[in-house]
């Protein structure tokens, strides 16, 4: 073994009674709430024409104009009064329940990535700013392969989170329900949404609600003026990749770990389930009944014989077996 590998597991066994949590923050708990506390009026006080009155839970990014008719349904408020742990807090109220995320500075996707194909300092730098990291690097390395299609481990085709989402944009069969606006046909209009929602809400039944929200955070970590809310004019009139599209995304990962912690329940799942097409067709038709009550359209159901089903759940069974792994760090 290296010097500096030799040096990183030095580090983890004297940190191993200080590893911390992915937040430093307290998360509220997510309660019930007054879904009237939220007035849906923009800056002026004059009330917006929006295409929400019908939809529950989920938000879908592209129904919205501008980050100001965006804050007519969740709160956004900053905390810059920690110079060295700014934070956003978001809350959305819907149906008398309440979800809040909380953004933290912090080690970001990016971060991940340098620590995964850098240097010996790369990942001595990882490993002092994000322990919960180096701690859960056999869990996070199942959800990144599970996340990512890898032609080279399991073949052309390979399925990941993504590619479920996609197939479950081709199940709707009420397209005059469903595609109101233009851009909700578009990457950032239902498949961003079910892409969220699905990954967060399969990494919670599978792993667990912090491990969810860990990932979730990682990844919009990468834009760091969402937490300290200081946007460029270009930026915040970007509505497919500025705040809106990513404070968008952060309300869904939310409302995605409520709707896997359900599902981990009414399936007992764990990291030791075997997956069968059946199980998988079941839970997927599971979030599509959800998507059909909080959007208010219609899918064809998936079928255990689905070639995407048979597959992804081939693919679970695999990595939660530890038959195929990727580990750096």
């Amino acid at each position: 073994m290296s010097t500096s590998r030799l040096l990183i597991l030095f580090l983890l066994i004297s940190l191993g009674s200080k590893m911390m949590s992915c937040n430093n923050s307290e998360l509220p708990d997510k309660k019930n709430c007054d879904c009237n506390s939220l007035e849906r009026n923009d800056s002026s006080g004059h009330a917006i024409d929006s295409t929400y009155k019908y939809i529950q839970d989920a938000l879908l990014a592209t129904r919205f104009k501008s980050l100001e008719e965006l804050k007519s349904v969740i709160k956004i408020d900053y905390d810059s009064t920690n110079r060295e742990n700014k934070m956003v807090r978001l809350r959305h109220c819907s149906n008398g329940r309440e979800v809040i995320n909380v953004l933290e500075s912090g080690m970001s996707q990016g971060d991940m990535s340098k620590a995964r194909n850098g240097n010996f300092w790369n990942q001595l730098h990882f490993l002092f700013c994000s322990p919960y990291s180096v701690t859960n690097r056999t869990e996070l390395s199942k959800v990144f392969i599970l996340a990512r299609r890898m032609t080279d481990l399991f073949g052309e085709g390979d399925p990941a989170f993504y590619f479920l989402s996609e197939a479950a944009v081709k199940n709707i069969n009420t397209p005059d329900l469903a595609f109101m606006t233009i851009r909700d046909s578009t990457d950032k209009g239902y498949l961003n949404s079910f892409d969220h929602i699905s990954a967060q809400a399969f990494i919670t039944s599978i792993f667990s609600e912090q491990l969810a929200d860990f990932v979730g955070d990682a990844h919009e970590r990468d834009h760091p003026e969402l937490i300290t809310g200081i946007f460029s004019d270009s930026l915040i009139n970007d509505l497919d990749n500025g705040p809106v599209d990513n404070y968008v995304d952060l309300i869904n990962n939310e409302w995605g770990q409520e709707l896997g912690k359900e599902l981990k329940k009414k399936y007992d799942l764990s990291q030791e389930t075997i997956w069968t097409p059946e199980l998988l067709a079941n839970y997927l038709n599971d979030l599509q009944s959800y998507y059909s009550w909080a959007f208010q359209i219609g899918f064809n159901p998936f079928s255990s014989d689905d070639e995407i089903v048979i597959r992804f759940s081939e693919k679970l069974n695999l990595v939660m077996s530890g038959a195929v792994l990727l580990q750096k760090l």
